[in-house]
């Protein structure tokens, strides 16, 4: 998202049906792949009424029960099994116009499904099915002194908008989230993916037809662009949560610009800190791990923090520069290297930047309260994590460290709904309101009060 977001447009808000002045439009089952010629004031009225038919579904999907959605669910996985071919297809499309268009290679990567991948989220999917509805969870409850019996419990959001780029797996795992958490999602999944999502939205919708929920609790607006985006975030009222899932300049437009309220996914400066009792077998591996696997995602280690006196750098570096790493040091990390590794000098820009690629920023520090304060400085709050055998020095790193995930001894990649038990994720939320880190069933879900008595009154 390159350009404004906003358009001025006059609100609407409630619960009110279409106006009768609503264009006609395509099925919103296969109208994703070409921006419909519209008016603004047209693109509002489209809009508003595909909220409004989300409203409508998301009060099917809160009374359905646990059985009813897990169908959905499976049925969704082998549809997606059926029609691998066709998504492949698609997405071969989809990714051959990013290479022409000069897309970055990490941003390809997220673009690009396989089989395998495919095979993921159908395995995500599967896992959803198989935990516990967090619809009528209850949070607390209590008999009160006057008899009153107190339950507050878990009840869905209603209608969560999502907007995104270059991801089609998200559209699947936000929309398997909200099916399970019992709401109704409508999708914006961006122009670069516009094929794939075609595809996958006329999977979902069917799939949910197929078991008799009404297929208008997955819809899109991706038929309606930039322009459409601009009335999903001022459709307050209609839609009841948004959440922006992307890079930062989508995320803080979203942000911004929003009047519905905002869920914050926040970007990946992702730091590992390795103190002086570090074993080198465990730092090889955690940070090829970390930064190697997948270095397009969110959870990719961007910075490297060493202890000056540990001796483990030399044979890290040499890991991450045999595995085509390229790093970006500081005056006293490049002097303790062996000139074989092949390293430029670190900046200020490096401390800052999600790379998502194959580069990592290193610095050397002379204590955890350096590397503390130069993760408070530069971190955006996602994931940070301690190599360590000293008990003491992990336990003031849990506790001075301020990220949404903190991990010791292990990789940062595990900062991910599926690899914590949640079976997907809608993002990584970095704020501090209602939800924070990876946002499963239960972030997709707000609370309501029961409150039942026998004709009691207040004094």
């Amino acid at each position: 998202m390159t350009e404004a977001l906003i358009h001025k447009t006059a609100e609407n808000s409630g619960d009110t049906a279409a106006p009768a002045s609503v264009p006609p439009v395509a099925s919103p089952a296969s109208a994703v792949s070409a921006e419909v010629p519209l008016s603004s004031g047209d693109v509002e009225a489209a809009v508003h009424a595909i909220a409004d038919r989300s409203r409508h579904a998301a009060r099917r999907m809160a009374i359905a029960n646990r059985g009813w959605k897990d169908r959905a669910l499976r049925a969704v996985g082998a549809a997606l099994q059926e029609g691998t071919a066709a998504i492949l297809s698609a997405n071969a499309k989809d990714v051959a116009a990013g290479k022409a268009n000069g897309t970055s290679a990490a941003m390809l990567d997220r673009l690009t499904l396989t089989e395998a991948r495919i095979a993921g989220l159908v395995a995500a999917l599967e896992n959803l099915a198989g935990l516990p509805d967090p619809v009528g969870n209850v949070v607390r409850g209590q008999t009160l002194p006057n008899g009153l019996r107190l339950r507050q419990v878990n009840v869905p959001m209603g209608v969560v908008a999502a907007i995104y780029e270059a991801r089609p797996n998200v559209t699947v795992d936000i929309a398997g989230l909200a099916l399970k958490s019992g709401n109704a999602v409508i999708l914006r999944g961006g122009s670069a993916a516009e094929a794939t999502n075609e595809v996958l939205v006329r999977i979902l919708r069917e799939a949910l037809e197929s078991v008799g929920l009404p297929a208008d609790a997955v819809q899109t607006v991706d038929q309606y662009g930039r322009a459409g985006a601009n009335v999903l975030m001022r459709a307050r009222g209609r839609v009841d949560v948004l959440i922006p899932r992307g890079g930062r300049e989508l995320i803080q437009t979203v942000v911004t610009n929003s009047a519905v309220p905002v869920i914050e996914t926040g970007e990946g400066n992702v730091h590992i800190f390795i103190d002086e009792t570090a074993s080198e077998d465990m730092a090889v591996e955690i940070l090829l791990n970390a930064k190697t696997q997948r270095p397009s995602v969110c959870n990719t280690v961007e910075t490297l923090l060493v202890h000056s006196g540990s001796t483990v750098l030399p044979a890290v570096a040499a890991a991450l520069s045999k595995a085509g790493v390229r790093l970006h040091a500081d005056e006293r990390v490049r002097a303790s290297l062996p000139a074989s590794i092949q390293s430029e000098p670190a900046t200020d820009e490096d401390w800052g930047t999600e790379y998502m690629d194959l580069d990592l920023a290193v610095a050397m520090v002379d204590s955890l309260d350096e590397a503390v304060k130069h993760i408070r400085t530069w971190s955006t709050g996602h994931t940070e994590a301690i190599l360590t055998n000293d008990l003491s020095n992990a336990e003031r790193f849990i506790a001075e460290v301020d990220s949404a995930a903190v991990i010791v001894n292990a990789s940062t990649r595990f900062t991910d709904g599926g690899e914590l038990g949640l079976g997907a994720e809608v993002g990584i939320s970095t704020q501090k309101l209602h939800a924070r880190g990876p946002m499963g069933l239960t972030e997709l879900t707000t609370t309501k009060w029961i409150v039942q008595g026998e004709g009691q009154v207040r004094a």
